[in-house]
């Protein structure tokens, strides 16, 4: 008599596609957030730099 026995392969290929999916998402949600506060920073530095 033979059991079946589930193949997982298809599965964990889907997982760490979602795991990097997320991972892609963190990063440019960080990204956007702190390019905006580099970029806030770097004009008031200029806005006070006599000419």
């Amino acid at each position: 008599m033979m059991l079946y026995l589930p193949r997982e392969e298809g599965q964990g290929l889907a997982e760490y596609g979602l795991i990097l999916v997320l991972i892609a998402v963190v990063i440019i949600v960080i990204l956007s957030l702190l390019g905006t506060q580099v970029s806030t920073m770097f004009s008031s530095i200029t806005s006070a730099i006599p000419v």
